[in-house]
């Protein structure tokens, strides 16, 4: 663990300096978050929280919020808790996937860019943007460059960052939009899934699966799903695969509404019944895994494409990799210079 960093803080607790540093720029990494234990309880306080932000859920608030407080969070807390806690990382710097791997990054890009004060934030639960912010103030800092975990921008992950950058104003702050092009960022991608197939042996097919999104949001201007087939395509060429040698799908739909197609599960099946066995998924819209990859596309639909025949192979996302933190403080690096 690096010198600077400390793993048995409070999740709101004072925030680590870099050791002989009093840097007055900060960079916060935030990702989208996570319970703090995976219990009902805990669970409930964390799905209230993200499922009541209108960037997520665009419900009238007097339709939506009684039926989320008296059905959705009543019934689905259990169940979503059972889920974290069959991927719960365990030990003296456990906790879930997503906090743990996202403070192993912030470290690791510290170590990368030792001139500024790397911390990580979580837009929902702890540590939280806006107590960030209010740390970083009374720590002396004077301005924090924000870089969302979001390789692709959406208006339901990257604009909600905004949106508490706007409400809370103790810091002069500047946004990082998005990277899903950025050439460390895909030369990263993709040798990590090259480094796996070189380990592993190739699949039969390379899989894309990215987080979904209602197709209404799409329809309306988000260029999520613009920026999805972007990414995942440069990657591809990177890695000299023919078009027919991988495929882009969507995973972790929520409601009624009409979502991003093809979905990851119908496309796995579609696979199977074209006889593939063998399906490499990576997930390039994750900065790090999370329940979403851990127990969704490892457990889940490994199960259920094993049901059909195959066999799924995820894998990892770039979490605290040394390629990742210098992609990622190059990012930052880059965007400092325009902003001075």
């Amino acid at each position: 663990m690096p010198a600077h960093a400390s793993s048995d803080a409070a999740p709101d607790g004072a925030i680590p300096v870099p050791t002989g540093q009093a840097p007055d720029t900060a960079l916060i990494l935030v990702n989208l978050g996570t319970p703090d234990a995976p219990t009902p309880g805990a669970v409930r306080r964390y799905l209230g929280e993200f499922l009541s932000d209108r960037r997520v859920v665009g419900l009238p608030r007097w339709l939506w919020l009684p039926l989320l407080h008296l059905a959705v969070l009543p019934l689905r807390s259990k169940v979503v808790s059972e889920k974290y806690a069959s991927i719960w990382m365990r030990g003296e710097d456990g906790g879930s996937p997503l906090a743990v791997y996202t403070r192993r990054l912030a470290w690791a890009v510290q170590n990368e860019w030792p001139q500024v004060r790397v911390i990580d934030a979580m837009r929902y639960g702890s540590p939280s943007l806006a107590a960030r912010l209010r740390q970083l103030r009374e720590a002396g800092v004077r301005r924090a460059l924000v870089l969302p975990l979001y390789p692709q921008y959406s208006t339901t992950t990257t604009a909600s960052v905004g949106d508490v950058l706007a409400r809370e104003t103790q810091l002069p702050t500047r946004m990082i939009q998005d990277y899903h092009v950025d050439a460390g960022w895909l030369a990263a991608m993709a040798d990590s899934i090259a480094a796996h197939r070189q380990q592993h042996g190739a699949g039969d097919h390379l899989l894309f699966s990215f987080h979904g999104l209602p197709q209404r949001l799409v329809d309306a201007g988000d260029p999520y799903a613009r920026q999805c087939e972007a990414g995942a395509r440069a990657i591809a060429q990177r890695l000299g695969l023919a078009d027919d040698a991988w495929t882009l799908s969507y995973q972790s739909r929520f409601g009624r509404d009409r979502w991003l197609e093809p979905s990851t599960q119908a496309t796995l099946h579609a696979l199977a019944a074209r006889g593939v066995r063998q399906v490499d998924v990576v997930a390039p819209g994750f900065a790090v895994d999370c329940i979403e990859t851990l127990e969704e596309v490892a457990m889940m639909l490994a199960e259920d494409f094993a049901a059909h025949g195959g066999t799924l192979r995820y894998i990892p996302c770039l979490n605290d990799t040394r390629p990742h933190a210098q992609a990622l403080a190059d990012i930052a690096r880059a965007e400092l210079e325009r902003w001075t």
